[in-house]
Order: structure tokens, then C-alpha cells, then sequence
């Protein structure tokens, strides 16, 4: 068994430089291989017991399963988060959210993350806000279980709570300086050009939103943002480019002010930021 045996059985489904990548991470997380130890030829003295685990996470990434899923472990600006097929696998566009919301950040004390799945947004947030209370919601008691075991993994004090935002009886009596939220957002149609591993091993809830009211959830968060943040407070959404404009139509009829859209490193329109006048 050898590195680049292993990286070659990837290439039907990845191209080489991205199968590499995944070898490489494989050999380093899971078994403690550095790329000098892989060069070294170290692999050769993995135990029999790790052999055997090394074989099998091979042919899962083989069928397409994400790797940090295999792993269980995804980086999100420069942390370690545990993962399993219950969250979402936490993206590099969504790193760029956490950034924007710090790069306007002023005085808040009280942060809402809706739809926290990993917990990523929320975990990052507090460790780097660490005077303000943050609180993650998420109707999944999957991802809430995950995103509880990452706070205490990295030292993140976050009140979890079990919410669905689109429950039209939920209370407005807790109010707030920033409600940030990444919400389900791809129409079912776009399905055709999903990555197959997207499409069989993440969830479903936390990717896509109904055809026929492809932004219903920012209709939703935008309502209680409305009524529940406090004068100035600001929100801040991750976007699909397709209804970037939709979503931000209905702000401005809600009166929300200063909305901006912002694109992410490719360029396309990913975040946006509205403000409670």
C-alpha cells in the first residue's frame, strides 16, 4: 500500500491535485503521518489494525463520501470541528460570513445564530467576541448534539436552544444585537449540477428550500429580525446568488436600512448585511 496507489484509486471521481489533497489529510489526521513520514515510506509501518482502517476509509472515499465525514473533523477558520452526516459540512464561504460580521462588529452583547448546524458560525463568534452571549439555534437534534460537543471541544460558552424559525408562534420577547443565519437556500432544481457527494451524504434539511418559496426562510428570519433586534442592531445572511436580489426586495419592504451585498471570493453574491433603523 503506498501514497500513490492511494491517491490513484480517488481519481475516477477527483482530479489529482484534489485527490492528493484528500490522501494526504487521510494520513494525517487519522493515523499521524506527516508528508515527510509519507515520504519516509512510514506507511509501510502502520499496524495490521491500521491497515485495515486505512483500507476501509478508502473505500468509502471511493463511493464519494466526503473525507471530513470519514475523518470526522473539518477545518473552519483555523479550528478543528467535529463533523458527522447530520450538519453540513462547514464551507470557506461561510468562514467569509464570520468575517464580515466581525469586520462590522461595535458593541454587541447579544448574538443569534439561526441554523447552527456544526455550530461553526456561533463557536467562532464567541471565541472571538468573547464579551458577548451568543445563542445558536437549530430545529435538528442531530446538528444541536454536534454543535454542543464543539463548544465544549473548544472552549465556547453558547446557549443552545431548539427553535424552528419557520414557527409562526415563536415568542419576540428576547431581543438582539445580531441575528446571523446561513439558512437552507438551494432550490430543488439546481440539484442536476450538485457534486454527488454533496448530494448523497449531506443533509438534506440544511441544504435545500422549497421550490416554490426558494427564500422562505429569509422571509422568516427577516420577519423575527424585525421585531426582535434592537434599534441598530444588524443582520447578516449567507446567500445563494439566484435570489440575492429577492432577499433583499424584502428587507427594504420591511424598512430594514443600509443593506449591502457583498460578494465571496469567486465573486459571486454570497452575504448580506441590513440594518435596524
Amino acid at each position: 500500500m503506498s501514497y500513490e496507489a492511494l491517491w490513484h484509486r480517488l481519481t475516477p471521481i477527483y482530479d489529482a491535485g484534489e485527490a492528493k489533497a484528500i490522501v494526504r489529510w487521510l494520513l494525517d489526521v487519522r493515523f499521524g503521518l506527516s508528508m515527510a513520514d509519507i515520504l519516509c515510506d512510514k506507511m509501510k509501518e502502520l499496524s495490521k489494525e491500521d491497515q485495515k482502517a486505512l483500507e476501509r476509509m478508502m473505500q468509502r472515499l471511493e463511493s464519494g463520501e466526503p473525507i471530513q465525514y470519514i475523518s470526522g473533523v473539518a477545518d473552519f477558520f483555523g479550528r478543528s470541528f467535529h463533523v458527522a452526516p447530520g450538519v453540513l459540512i462547514p464551507r470557506p464561504e461561510t468562514a467569509e460570513l464570520c468575517e464580515y460580521v466581525l469586520s462590522c462588529r461595535k458593541s454587541e452583547k447579544k448574538i443569534l445564530d439561526i441554523g447552527t448546524g456544526s455550530g461553526c458560525i456561533a463557536i467562532t463568534l464567541a471565541l472571538e467576541i468573547p464579551e458577548a452571549k451568543v445563542t445558536a439555534w437549530d430545529i435538528s437534534d442531530d446538528a444541536l448534539l454536534i454543535a454542543q460537543e464543539n463548544a465544549k471541544a473548544l472552549g465556547a460558552n453558547i446557549a443552545f436552544e431548539k427553535r424552528d424559525i419557520l414557527d409562526t408562534s415563536l415568542s419576540t420577547s428576547q431581543t438582539w444585537d445580531v441575528i446571523v443565519s446561513n439558512p437552507p437556500y438551494i432550490k430543488p432544481k439546481e440539484r442536476n449540477g450538485m457534486e454527488k457527494n454533496v448530494l448523497d451524504y449531506e443533509p438534506h434539511l440544511a441544504l435545500f428550500a422549497p421550490e416554490q418559496n426558494p427564500i422562505i426562510f429569509y422571509q422568516r428570519i427577516g420577519d423575527y429580525a424585525w421585531q426582535s433586534l434592537n434599534h441598530g442592531g444588524q443582520l447578516f445572511f449567507e446567500l445563494n446568488p439566484l435570489t440575492a436580489d429577492d432577499v433583499e426586495s424584502y428587507l427594504s419592504n420591511l424598512r430594514f436600512s443600509d443593506i449591502e451585498i457583498r460578494q465571496d471570493q469567486f465573486g459571486k453574491q454570497r452575504f448580506l448585511k441590513a440594518k435596524k433603523i
